[in-house]
């Protein structure tokens, strides 16, 4: 007991004194230990680290998960299957849950139907854009957010842990310098305190020794912030490709759908209903071809070689993205490049006739710009 009284009141001295000259620093009565330059390039390098790391930390988490209260639950789900040390179990994202929602609307409606039939395709684009978006953040999360959350929360607090005890130790020795100043200062007026002086000389001793050896530990672990640099570097192009493979990936699985939607029948163009509002009540509009005459006419317009462009009507066209012909009938395209386009006459609507020199053949409209 006695042991812990004296250690407590021993505490409770060194932290006044340390109080005594951290206050009469702020005054400007008693002298400060300067760090060397060096040194204080290394603090200033640290201390910017760390506050543009955790700036860059949380903003990539409210990139990779933009609404953090809607995600509360899920967060604190997540917190107590980590404490009880176990795997937080797998749970949809919103593109796959948009997904699953259109595939059982197609069900209800009748996969069947046209609106049907185009929800089971872009429910199942919908459910692989979120697969691409979970491994998405899997992969950030890994190759990225952990190395900066390790940082700030391993190597600064080591770092700022140190920083404290070397502040700690250059109060202890500049209030050391204080003692010594004041006993020869006495001492100089009275042979009497020749003891207080050399009890004073043997703490400053100390406490240079002990200010020495901290602000070495100090200036290793700053310096090892050029090695936290280089680490975070290849954290950034690890970033950087697992964002660009998502993004090809998503504009793939884009590609894909719209190419099967240009290749869909025309639900519009298809509907009795519709054709006998657009057309009136003319016989002419209600006339039916016989089967093998429809299906003549369906054969000719998909003999491509064989149309020819009319004399007006013809115009220039921008390609807006790259396009693979889906059969030998359809003309392959390139982003940016410019074409010349013309209907045909019991064309689909969704299709225009494509000519680049002499290369000719389908082009959906979707992935053009019509020019005057």
């Amino acid at each position: 007991m006695d042991f812990n009284v004296k250690k407590l009141a021993s505490d409770a001295g060194v932290f006044f004194t340390r109080a005594v000259q951290f206050t009469g620093e702020k005054f400007g009565q008693v002298e400060k230990t300067e760090l060397d330059a060096h040194f204080e390039n290394l603090l200033s390098r640290a201390d910017s680290t760390k506050n543009w790391t955790e700036k860059i930390f949380r903003q990539t988490e409210v990139l990779l998960q933009p609404n953090p209260i809607d995600h509360t639950g899920a967060r604190i789900e997540e917190f107590l299957y980590e404490k009880l040390d176990r795997t937080v179990p797998s749970r949809p994202n919103n593109g796959e849950l948009l997904g699953h929602y259109m595939q059982d609307a197609a069900k209800d409606f009748g996969p069947g139907t046209p609106y049907g039939s185009t929800l089971i395709k872009v429910g199942d684009c919908e459910r692989r854009l979120g697969g691409a978006q979970r491994e998405f953040l899997q992969t950030s999360a890994i190759s990225f957010l952990a190395p900066l959350r390790n940082f700030l929360e391993g190597d600064w607090r080591t770092i700022s842990k140190e920083r404290r005890l070397l502040e700690n130790r250059r109060l202890d020795l500049d209030s050391s310098k204080a003692r010594l100043k004041k006993a020869k200062l006495a001492e100089s007026k009275a042979a009497l305190w020749s003891e207080e002086v050399d009890k004073a000389a043997h703490e400053l001793r100390v406490a240079q020794t002990e200010f020495d050896r901290q602000a070495e530990v100090t200036r290793l672990l700053l310096e090892g912030i050029s090695s936290t640099h280089v680490n975070h570097l290849r954290c950034l192009h690890e970033f950087v490709e697992a964002q660009t493979a998502y993004y090809k990936q998503c504009y793939l699985h884009m590609q894909d759908l719209q190419k099967e939607l240009g290749r869909f029948p025309n639900a519009f163009a298809g509907n009795p209903g519709l054709s006998m509002a657009s057309g009136g009540s003319s016989p002419q509009g209600n006339a039916t071809l016989p089967q093998d005459a429809a299906s003549a006419v369906e054969t000719d317009t998909l003999k491509i070689e064989e149309v020819q462009a009319p004399a007006t009507g013809t115009r220039k066209a921008k390609v807006l993205y790259d396009y693979d012909a889906a059969d030998t009938s359809e003309l392959s395209l390139l982003a940016d490049e410019l074409i010349t386009v013309y209907t045909v006459p019991g064309m689909d609507s969704d299709w225009l006739v494509g000519e680049r020199g002499n290369q000719k053949g389908r082009v959906p409209v979707t992935y053009l710009e019509l020019l005057s």
